[in-house]
C-alpha cells in the first residue's frame, strides 16, 4: 500500500484531532505534529486554518460524491444500500470526515456548514431520483441518519436490518 501524501497525512491528523475532541481550537502546530510533518510542510498545503477547513470540506465533498455514485449503482437498490452503509465503519473514511466537519459546523464554522449542506443535498437528490415518492426518499434518508447516529454513539443496533429494509422497500414501491 502506498504511503499517504503529506497533504493526506495532514488532513488525516486534522480529522483525528477534531474527532477526538480538540474541536475548533486545534492549532496548526498540533496538526503538524499529529501528521508527522513540519509546520512548513503543513503550510505548503494549507497556508491557514481556514484553508485546512476548506481542504477537509473538499475531501468530504469528494468522498460523498463517490458514495452517491455507489448509491446509484448499488445492485441491492438504494434503500438497502443506504441502510447497509449508514453506520458502516463510522471510525474511517467518509464517516470520519463527516464527523470532523459536523463538529466544526456545530461551532458555526461557515465552510464546514456549507460542506455538510452540500453533501446532504447530494444524497437527498440521489435518493429522490431513485425513489419515486419524495416523502419516502426523505424517510429513507432520515432512517439512515438515525442509524449513523446509532453507530457513532455506540448504541446497540439491530444485528440484522433486513426487516427495516423490507418495510422501507414496501413504502418505496410505486
Amino acid at each position: 500500500m502506498a504511503r499517504p501524501s503529506n497533504r493526506d497525512r495532514v488532513l488525516d491528523a486534522y480529522e483525528t484531532l477534531l474527532v477526538e475532541g480538540a474541536g475548533a481550537t486545534v492549532t496548526l502546530d498540533a496538526v503538524a505534529e499529529a501528521g508527522a510533518v513540519s509546520k512548513g510542510g503543513l503550510l505548503y498545503h494549507f497556508p491557514s486554518k481556514d484553508a485546512l477547513v476548506d481542504g477537509l470540506a473538499d475531501r468530504l465533498r469528494s468522498r460523498a460524491a463517490e458514495d452517491v455514485e455507489r448509491l446509484r449503482a448499488a445492485p441491492e437498490g438504494p434503500v438497502a444500500y443506504w441502510v447497509r452503509t449508514a453506520n458502516e465503519d463510522v471510525a474511517a473514511g467518509l464517516s470520519r470526515t463527516y464527523q470532523a466537519l459536523l463538529g466544526l459546523a456545530g461551532t458555526g464554522q461557515p465552510s464546514a456548514r456549507r460542506a455538510i449542506a452540500d453533501v446532504e443535498r447530494g444524497w437527498t437528490a440521489a435518493l429522490e431520483e431513485l425513489i419515486a415518492d419524495p416523502v419516502v426518499a426523505r424517510l429513507v434518508r432520515l432512517v439512515g441518519d438515525g442509524l449513523y447516529l446509532e453507530g457513532l454513539t455506540g448504541l446497540p443496533g439491530a444485528a440484522d436490518d433486513s426487516e427495516l429494509v423490507a418495510v422501507l422497500e414496501r413504502l418505496a414501491r410505486p
